[in-house]
């Protein structure tokens, strides 16, 4: 489903509401069948949600490959424990390299992620939604401030990493909408 209007119309503030970075002051939040209003944001993500942001937020200066296996720590029954040597983790680096290929980062897998060009940012944070446990996506103008060019390799992009989800998109350039609407 694609969610447009104007600026201010409340677009970000809602998909904000969904996810639990803001509380609501009235109604009710549901997903997969329960009532996850007033939950912090990291539980609702535990329970399936996964979103991207206006203004990408990844880990800076860690590698792409690291941004991509913090994402996939969660989800493979791995807490987060600063003693465990990530490198031994084979089937989170095995999906790692996979996603890498997916999204077409191989080439700088091990570049800070705050040194990639805007669209490769807006990549990786798209790899990091889905390698959660995520079957509902919301995005919030994925394409924004991108070429003709990059915006259809990230809407090619969308349409094959979030296949089999629900997806919530926030977007401005009707062509985007249109093709993934």
């Amino acid at each position: 489903v694609a969610l447009i209007g104007p600026n201010g119309a409340g677009k970000s503030t809602l998909l904000d509401l969904i996810s639990g970075r803001q509380a609501p002051s009235s109604g009710q939040v549901w997903l997969h069948g329960q009532r996850v209003d007033g939950w912090a944001p990291q539980r609702i993500y535990r329970q399936g949600l996964g979103r991207s942001f206006q203004v990408s937020q990844l880990f800076g200066t860690l590698s792409v490959r690291d941004n991509l296996r913090c994402s996939l720590l969660w989800r493979l029954g791995h807490g987060y424990a600063f003693w465990r040597r990530l490198a031994h983790l084979r089937a989170v680096n095995a999906q790692v390299e996979q996603l890498l290929a997916q999204l077409g980062l191989q080439e700088g897998a091990d570049t800070p992620a705050a040194q990639l060009g805007y669209a490769e940012q807006r990549a990786l944070e798209l790899g990091m939604a889905v390698a959660g446990p995520a079957r509902v996506l919301l995005l919030d103008e994925p394409t924004a401030g991108m070429s003709a060019a990059q915006a259809q390799r990230m809407v090619a992009l969308i349409r094959q990493l979030c296949a089999g989800r629900t997806l919530l998109l926030v977007e401005h350039d009707m062509e985007v909408v249109f093709g993934l609407a």
